[in-house]
């Protein structure tokens, strides 16, 4: 299955997505998510829309406290914003898919890591056991006062 950059067609099927996994990724609306797509450092889509990536670099103006806790510490880096399968597309490696590419891309623009956030409440084991696959360690924990939830910050070295 082919990678490739989201064609307008495609942002509908993404919001659909990510608001499904809303608890673990954070919900978006259409304007919100046209802006991470239009900032996105390396945003890329598997198949019909079946599982998306969006990750943004230093250079980014998000406002996330996710990505500002990265910002105050790494003066270059990846961040994912979020990485999400649908439903019916779990267990076809599609989610691993982006990671190489995104991985690759990365190394190739010269950043030497990339970062993201797991929530830790409410836990997401299946985000852990996919992060830890590859290589991901954490390296820091913050709560979010306006979500009620906490997350792990890790970091994958390149």
């Amino acid at each position: 299955m082919l990678l490739r950059v989201p064609d307008p067609v495609d942002v509908p099927a993404m919001l659909a997505i990510n608001n499904d996994f809303a608890a673990e990724t954070s919900p978006l609306t259409m304007p919100a998510l046209h802006d991470l797509i239009g900032q996105g450092f390396w945003t890329r889509v598997a198949g019909a829309a079946d599982a998306f990536c969006i990750a943004l670099d230093q250079d980014a103006t998000y406002a996330s406290p996710n990505f500002q806790w990265f910002r105050a510490r790494f003066p270059r880096f990846v961040y994912v914003d979020r990485v999400v399968v649908a439903r019916g597309a779990h267990g076809r490696g599609l989610g691993r898919m982006l990671y190489r590419a995104l991985t690759e891309a990365a190394r190739e623009s010269g950043h030497d890591r990339i970062c993201a956030e797991i929530n830790a409440v409410p836990p997401n084991p299946a985000s852990d056991r996919f992060h830890a696959a590859f290589g991901f360690t954490e390296i820091g924990r913050a709560e979010l006062a306006d979500s009620g939830k906490t997350v792990r910050y890790v970091s994958l070295s390149l």
